[in-house]
């Protein structure tokens, strides 16, 4: 009988989301609040995608309804844009300085070819971008996108390896394509830093490539695998400006993975669950001026607000001094 408790006590270690340090220091992260309802108070459906406006201080979310749903900065909505409006079959949403939303479309009965769509400010339906100009251009099917400093479009697609760079206009300027042992590696997510950086996510491979603004290659970070600080199938990276770390949201193992601006890993945090702090099968994770995190919770229905808990920061930086931080 005790050899079985033993056991079970070693099987709840392994799967913990969240390491017997960061137990030993607190929480690492607070529950700040959930967005759950529309502007008509009907309840959000499978959310997906979750950006954060840095001017306007919006937050945009693409929902299972096919529906751009844009909250304040105090998670108050606004407006939502749906097929009326020129959104039929969202995947991916980015925002340029100017305020212009960018939204890749799938196919449709009534666009049967995959685009951009791109809003004015006032979310208003300017024009359309029709992907052409690289090989495979007739088959690709845009579903993550990323804009930079200059206006470039940044677009992950199916059945596509690596991304396509486009000008602000549509037209195509190169592809930046990982490999691994000389396979061209799928992208499922893009993000770029305030310095131009490119962060390439990769389901499959469980890495996150690191690009300079010129297409260049920096380094690599991530480790496949399904316990603490290893990541199983990562969907979106987030960039915390104001506090230097990186956000991984892990759709299989429920969770966020934090790391230091070169990819060293440092906490994690979730797991599997209803309340708050726990998720189910997220998707994708943004960051805010103040270093809130906002997380597309899909299969709970919601977009969970977190902040990264002060205590457990001062107890791990003690920790670190005392030489009692394991790595």
């Amino acid at each position: 009988m005790l050899k079985y408790f033993l056991s079970i006590i070693i099987l709840i270690i392994v799967i913990s989301p969240i390491n017997l340090y960061a137990q030993f220091l607190g929480t690492p992260v607070e529950f700040l609040s959930a967005i759950t309802e529309d502007e008509e108070s009907k309840k959000l459906s499978y959310p997906s995608n979750v950006l954060y406006e840095p001017i306007k201080k919006e937050i945009y979310i693409i929902d299972g309804r096919g529906r751009i749903l844009i909250y304040n900065s105090e998670f108050f909505p606004l407006y939502t844009l749906e097929k009326g409006d020129g959104v039929e079959s969202p995947q991916g949403i980015a925002i340029d300085k100017e305020g212009n939303l960018y939204v890749t479309q799938s196919p449709s009965k009534e666009n049967p070819n995959g685009r951009v769509s791109v809003f004015d400010a006032c979310m208003n339906l300017k024009r359309e971008i029709i992907l052409e100009g690289f090989e495979g251009s007739e088959k690709f099917t845009p579903n993550k996108i990323a804009v930079d400093e200059t206006g470039n479009l940044y677009l992950s697609g199916n059945p596509f390896p690596g991304i396509v760079r486009l000008s602000n206009d549509g037209s195509f300027i190169d592809i930046i394509s990982p490999q691994e042992n000389g396979k061209k590696i799928q992208i499922n997510g893009i993000t770029i830093d305030l310095e131009g950086n490119i962060y390439l996510i990769s389901e499959e491979e469980s890495h996150i490539y690191v690009y300079d603004k010129k297409g260049r290659f920096l380094f690599r970070f991530g480790e496949k695998g399904g316990c603490t600080g290893k990541l199983s199938r990562p969907q979106a990276v987030a960039i915390d400006n104001k506090n230097d770390r990186i956000y991984v949201v892990d759709y299989m193992r429920h969770s966020v993975t934090t790391y230091d601006r070169f990819g060293k890993y440092i906490f994690e945090f979730g797991g599997l669950g209803w309340g708050e702090g726990w998720f189910q099968y997220p998707k994708d994770i943004a960051v805010d001026n103040e270093g809130r995190i906002i997380v597309a919770d899909t299969f709970n229905d919601r977009i969970q607000i977190l902040k990264v808990s002060e205590l457990f920061i001062q107890q791990r930086n003690l920790a670190k001094v005392e030489g009692n931080e394991t790595p």
